[in-house]
C-alpha cells in the first residue's frame, strides 16, 4: 500500500504517463485527471487521458488547453476508480495499471501500487495534497480541477463527507483562483431542456416502497431517447430521489444493455447504500454507492427493492 510520498515520488520518476478515469465520469474523476494531467505536464512529462465514456459538455472547460501527447505509455495511473470494472471498455488495461489513486473504502486491489485515503471527502482532496507534494504550483486552471471534483462529489458541501479538511481545501483553492461561483452554477443551478424533461419524469414515474422509505426510479434507454438526456443529464439524478422526505434510500436504475442495469444508490442515516449495494458486487460510500445487476428490469428492480428492505428492518 502506497501513501503520499510515495505517489509522488513514482509519479516524478516517470516519463509517459497515461491517466485513466473511471467510466460514467463524475466531477471527481474528471477533476483528478485535468488536475494530474497539468501538474504532471508542467513537470515537463508526457501525458495521455483515456476514458470509455466521453467528458459530459459541462465539464469541458476541465480539459481546455492540455495537450496530450501521441505515444507508447510507459505507466498506467488510475483517479477515483475503486475496481478496474469500472473502467468499462478499457478494463483490459485494469490488468497494466501502475499507481490507482482512490478515496473509497470499498476499493478493490488491482493496480501494482494503491494509495487509498477513505477519509477525503473527494479523491480531488488527494491530488490537492499530491500536486503541492510534487512541487507543482496551483495555477487557476489546476484549482478550477480540483474544486470541481471536490464540489461534486460533496453535493456542494452538503453532504456528510465534507470535513473540516474538505473546507479548508477548498479555501486555498479559491485563494489560487478557483472559480467557485461559476463552478458550483454550471455543476447544481443550470438546467439542459433534456434535463429538465428528465426531470418530469422523475416526480412523476418515481415508485416507493417499504412504507416509503425506499423510493426507486428506472431510467430505460427509451426514456433516455425520448428525452434526450446524456450522462451529464444523469448525474445528480439519484440525490433527487433521496430527498423525498421519509426516504432513507433513494435510487436509479439505469438500464447500460440487453438486461444489464447500473443501480445508482444514495442513503440517508442511518441507512447505508454501501451495504445494500455490497450484496450485487457492487461498492462506494457508505451514502453513496453502485453495483450492476444483470436480470431484466422487473426481475432487477425486484432484486434490489427487496435487499433495500432487509437493509430498512433494522430502522
Amino acid at each position: 500500500m502506497a501513501d503520499m510520498k510515495r505517489a509522488a515520488d513514482l509519479l516524478q520518476s516517470w516519463d509517459r504517463i497515461l491517466i485513466l478515469s473511471h467510466r460514467s465520469p463524475d466531477g471527481d474523476t474528471l477533476g483528478c485527471a485535468s488536475a494530474l494531467s497539468r501538474a504532471l505536464l508542467a513537470l515537463g512529462k508526457s501525458v495521455q487521458f483515456r476514458c470509455a465514456d466521453p467528458v459530459p459538455k459541462n465539464m469541458a472547460y476541465l480539459f481546455a488547453g492540455i495537450e496530450y501527447g501521441d505515444f507508447e505509455p510507459e505507466r498506467i495511473v488510475t483517479v477515483d476508480v475503486a475496481d478496474k470494472a469500472l473502467l468499462g471498455a478499457l478494463e483490459p488495461l485494469g490488468e497494466r495499471v501502475d499507481l490507482a489513486i482512490d478515496h473509497h473504502g470499498t476499493h478493490r486491489p488491482f493496480a501494482r501500487e494503491i494509495w487509498v485515503d477513505d477519509t477525503a471527502g473527494a479523491a480531488c482532496q488527494m491530488i490537492y495534497k499530491l500536486v503541492q507534494v510534487m512541487g507543482v504550483e496551483i495555477t487557476p486552471e489546476i484549482a478550477d480541477c480540483l474544486y470541481t471534483g471536490i464540489s461534486t462529489d460533496t453535493g456542494c458541501f452538503r453532504y456528510s463527507n465534507a470535513s473540516p479538511e474538505t473546507h479548508r481545501i477548498a479555501a486555498s483553492l479559491l485563494e489560487c483562483g478557483a472559480r467557485a461561483a461559476e463552478i458550483n452554477r454550471a455543476m447544481f443551478e443550470t438546467k439542459s431542456r433534456a434535463a429538465v424533461e428528465l426531470l418530469k419524469h422523475v416526480y412523476g414515474d418515481m415508485e416507493f416502497y417499504h412504507d416509503g422509505r425506499c423510493a426507486v426510479l428506472c431510467l430505460t434507454r427509451a426514456l433516455l431517447e425520448e428525452t434526450g438526456a446524456g450522462e451529464s443529464e444523469l448525474t445528480g439524478v439519484s440525490s433527487f430521489v433521496r430527498q423525498v422526505e421519509g426516504v432513507l434510500i433513494g435510487l436509479t436504475l439505469q438500464e447500460r444493455g440487453e438486461n444489464e442495469y447500473k443501480v445508482s444508490m444514495r442513503s440517508n442515516a442511518p441507512a447505508s447504500a454501501q451495504a445494500v449495494c455490497a450484496r450485487f458486487g457492487g461498492g462506494g460510500h457508505k451514502f453513496a454507492a453502485g453495483c450492476t445487476i444483470h436480470a431484466p428490469l422487473e426481475e432487477a428492480k425486484a432484486q434490489i427493492v427487496a435487499a433495500c428492505g432487509e437493509a430498512l428492518k433494522a430502522f
